[in-house]
């Protein structure tokens, strides 16, 4: 009875935790402030507890802070939108490699910026502020040493990463359609999953409702109520009960509603489409390797770290 009464807790004050935030965007009337991977890296730390998130409380901080400052700093550079986002994705492998990180936020948090056209720098305090927080509590309820190990770290899989990226952002490019080359949520289940030892087709259809589904909700509230802080209210308890009835945890799924208040418009409207034609090829991508790749590879010391 404890437990779920601390579980329950713990999705309170998640919501409140990133409802508060989207309440500050509009008290202040800067919609950068409104950061979707927050919502993303709170369920997966305070809801979840994800192993390979909580394991090294400073990296919460560091790595998605690191990674919003360059996703900014790209954003302002004169090159194309594509460009861009390969810049980020392939800085990003790397910084994380150097790091020893799969922490797959980071992604978002990077790519955002260049998503929205951030130029305000309210939006790099904002990600300081909220990462912090975050850190803080994982550090202040010991969820470290609270939760099984993380899993190794597989480099192989961040190239196979980076290879699909890259062939994914050419192909919407190709096809005039470049607004399409990246939906951060799904860029980083697709990281988490190809560094599982495992991954199965039922788990591959299962995410993909999952995300489109949370991209549709989003959208349909915010296409029906003007307001982004009663969207992120009734949202959010919507994904949650939709990844009940799948019977998955995915963290990433609770930052569509935030995405798709802060989208520009060009993107909004086919948001549930593009999210369902990204996840379909990237975790169809991420079966195929498991299924077909990752066999053929022993582990070696050079690419396994714990």
């Amino acid at each position: 009875m404890k437990s779920i009464h601390l579980k329950w807790l713990e999705y309170l004050t998640g919501f409140i935790f990133i409802i508060s935030m989207v309440a500050i965007a509009t008290w202040l009337d800067d919609v950068e402030i409104i950061l979707p991977e927050i919502a993303a890296l709170t369920a997966g730390l305070w809801l979840y507890h994800e192993p390979n998130w909580v394991a090294n409380p400073s990296k919460i901080f560091i790595i998605p802070s690191t990674t919003a400052i360059v996703g900014f700093g790209i954003n302002l550079l004169p090159w194309t939108y594509p460009e861009k986002i390969l810049l980020l994705l392939g800085l990003m492998v790397g910084f994380l490699s150097v790091m020893r990180s799969t922490l797959a936020p980071a992604f978002a948090t990077g790519l955002l910026p260049i998503i929205v056209n951030a130029r305000h720098y309210s939006f790099i305090i904002a990600i300081l502020v909220f990462t912090l927080i975050l850190m803080l509590a994982v550090q202040f309820r010991q969820l470290a040493t609270r939760t099984a190990d993380p899993l190794p770290i597989n480099y192989r899989a961040m190239l196979v990463f980076l290879g699909l990226a890259v062939i994914w952002v050419g192909l919407v490019t190709l096809a005039g359609k470049p607004q399409m080359a990246a939906i951060p949520p799904v860029f980083v289940v697709f990281f988490e999953v190809l560094q599982k030892p495992m991954y199965s087709g039922k788990m591959a259809v299962k995410q993909v409702i999952a995300l489109t589904g949370a991209a549709t909700i989003g959208v349909i509230t915010y296409s029906l109520i003007d307001s982004r802080l009663l969207v992120t209210l009734i949202a959010l308890p919507l994904v949650a009960l939709l990844l009940w009835l799948l019977r998955v945890k995915i963290p990433a799924a609770y930052a569509f509603p935030l995405l798709a208040i802060i989208l520009p418009t060009t993107m909004f409207h086919t948001l549930p489409l593009t999210s369902l034609l990204a996840t379909s090829y990237f975790f169809g991508g991420a079966y195929l390797y498991h299924r077909l790749v990752r066999p053929y590879f022993q582990p070696t010391k050079a690419s396994i770290h714990s």
